[in-house]
């Protein structure tokens, strides 16, 4: 049986509240959340819902039943209502993710999977933080790679969580290289795909318009992928951004290379939003994450939607299935 761990996001957002909608549903593997136990019941009874709390042994586990949720045991720092903000609880945020990660690499768990956080908070009490995927490799090493996934579209993205004006210059042939091998390699080792096909993006415009809106794509990007189509990787382009994305051109792709985080994920976001999944390419461990933020007008109000963290609980079952 699978052990998968959930960490329960920003307290003030709809973190809590998803972790335990998805309590009240039935899992094919134990179901373990690390958050605040009096927290989760205070929400619990505002929403108005069932919950029937258990403190989680590492050396006990069953297969989930609904209405009930086995927590690890971590204290938020401060009282915290719906939808208010407060940074004495940065820590707590990021001591669920950096310990369920360190978890998961112990092998106490086979998968972490994430609701959402607020970087800004987070910023503001103190702590660099650009997001959960570069996070986690800080905590447990490897080369991250974020993939979105919606139906039958998966994105990758070069850069993640760069201001626009940044993202030539991290668009380098060693960022790129290593980004496409940590993408081909887990497609086939996590996703089971024995020959992927890529479709990369190019930078620019029209992918540069033969070096008149830009000279990324002839410089970097197409030696890049001449290169590594010589070790074996079905890879085509660099394309035009605006054309890639038609049905009829990714027909037979298994997942598209975005340069930068709104070339890509607007259009997947738009194919499949609130049942999308943040997958973390390139770790020791497997992690699976919500398409959306928390959400802060939506907290304890029992209309936050938990279709993502379904889907992302799913994946990550899913995943740890992959032979």
């Amino acid at each position: 049986m699978k052990k998968i761990l959930l960490t329960s996001g920003e307290p003030a957002g709809i973190g809590p509240d998803l972790c335990i909608a998805a309590a009240q549903r039935a899992w094919p593997f134990d179901l373990t959340v690390m958050g605040d136990p009096a927290l989760l019941e205070q929400r619990a009874r505002l929403l108005g819902v069932p919950l029937h709390l258990e403190v989680a042994h590492p050396d006990r586990f069953s297969l989930h039943q609904p209405g009930t949720l086995r927590v690890w045991p971590t204290h938020a720092r401060a009282t915290t209502e719906p939808g208010h903000l407060s940074t004495d609880n940065a820590d707590y945020v990021l001591e669920t993710i950096a310990t369920g990660a360190r978890a998961c690499l112990a092998g106490d768990f086979h998968a972490l999977v994430t609701p959402p956080v607020h970087k800004g908070i987070i910023n503001e009490a103190g702590h660099p933080f650009s997001g959960h995927t570069e996070f986690l490799a800080e905590q447990v090493g490897g080369q991250p790679v974020m993939l979105l996934a919606a139906k039958t579209l998966r994105v990758a993205l070069v850069t993640t969580h760069l201001p626009l004006a940044a993202v030539s210059q991290a668009i380098t042939p060693e960022r790129l290289t290593l980004t496409l091998e940590v993408l081909w390699h887990d497609l086939r080792v996590r996703f089971g795909i024995a020959a992927p096909h890529i479709m990369v993006c190019g930078l620019n415009p029209h992918a540069g318009e033969g070096g008149h809106l830009g000279r990324e794509e002839l410089e970097i990007i197409h030696p890049v992928l001449a290169t590594l189509r010589t070790r074996g990787m079905q890879l085509t382009g660099p394309l035009p951004a605006d054309t890639l994305f038609l049905p009829r051109n990714l027909a037979g792709v298994d997942a598209v290379l975005a340069m930068y985080h709104d070339q890509g994920l607007p259009v997947l976001k738009y194919a499949g939003f609130g049942q999308a999944v943040n997958i973390t390419l390139g770790l020791p461990i497997i992690r699976t994450s919500v398409d959306h933020g928390t959400a802060l007008d939506l907290a304890g109000t029992g209309r936050a939607d938990s279709g993502s963290l379904n889907e992302a609980l799913a994946m990550a079952h899913t995943l740890t299935n992959t032979p």
